[in-house]
């Protein structure tokens, strides 16, 4: 077997004994409350790396750094990275760490203290997201992060493997629904490969999952965002009712919901885990054009 001649390969990264290390040194234990599983094995963080499919000139996004497992690895494949942190301790400590293992690479990182679920913000426009997102906020992140950024034009996050079988699923699948639609919206999503317990510490419940990004157009054009996701949101809110059942509080008759439907040339008949995403577009297409639009935007 012939050895790698990349650079970043053997470059080193964080295992076992530095994150203890450092959590030791900061007084950290992971926390549920901010879904904090830090990982502890390199060649995971070149595994995710390597998939992410970065180009030295790109701006990544990272989410949740914790420690910075991921950071560094990110930093040898990307020009520079945005690291987003919510625990005060943790965000601190990050450019300390990088300027330690990485101080050639210590000016490309920018650390904002900040939610995720809430920054509008940034101090450069990212390429490219790539995240071991919080488990117990990863969908909201997601969707929040691809819809406030268009410069993102991919990634590779890391959640719960349930929740990434139900992002990459398809219509029809059991597991499909709201963050299936939602995230089809914005990208083309395929999983890409599961991540074990092990690597983590503390060790998870489950074992997670990789899931792919490739941003692309809104599936229709001059269709408002979020009245699609007004319609996705109430077709599964009572997923195994039919849609004219499932709508019809939604455009304030069964009658209604069963006229839209047939503008949008959709059979009443079906349930919303059958509809894929430009199915539902279409169907708000057709709510706004009878001015259902402007009412649930006003809602």
């Amino acid at each position: 077997m012939t050895e790698s001649t990349d650079p970043a390969a053997a470059r080193p990264l964080l295992g076992p004994a530095e994150i203890r290390a450092l959590a030791g040194q900061l007084g950290i234990r992971p926390t549920k409350t901010l879904g904090q599983n830090f990982v502890i094995d390199p060649n995971t963080i070149r595994r995710i790396v390597a998939a992410a499919q970065l180009g030295p000139d790109e701006t990544v996004l990272e989410v949740g750094p914790g420690l910075g497992s991921l950071t560094l690895g990110l930093l040898d494949a990307a020009e520079q990275v945005v690291a987003v942190e919510i625990d005060p301790p943790l965000a601190a400590q990050l450019p300390h760490t990088v300027r330690r293992f990485r101080p050639e690479r210590a000016d490309r990182l920018t650390v904002l203290e900040h939610d995720a679920l809430r920054v509008q913000q940034l101090p450069a426009e990212p390429t490219a997201l790539v995240a071991n997102l919080p488990y117990n906020v990863a969908v909201p992140v997601l969707l929040h992060l691809l819809g406030r950024f268009g410069s993102i034009r991919h990634g590779l996050v890391m959640v719960q493997e349930e929740v990434a079988d139900r992002l990459a699923a398809a219509p029809g699948s059991k597991v499909y629904g709201v963050p299936s639609v939602k995230a089809a919206w914005y990208a083309e999503v395929t999983k890409a490969g599961t991540i074990g317990k092990n690597v983590f510490w503390p060790a998870p419940q489950i074992a997670s999952g990789l899931v792919r990004l490739v941003r692309r157009d809104a599936p229709v054009a001059d269709v408002d965002r979020d009245l699609v996701f007004t319609v996705v949101d109430a077709a599964f809110a009572q997923r195994r009712k039919t849609l004219r059942a499932a709508l019809a509080g939604w455009a304030g008759s069964g009658a209604a919901a069963e006229e839209v439907l047939h503008t949008a040339g959709i059979d009443p008949a079906r349930r919303g885990e059958t509809l894929d995403v430009h199915e539902f577009a279409r169907i708000a297409g057709a709510a706004a054009a009878a001015g259902l639009g402007a009412e649930v935007r006003g809602a």
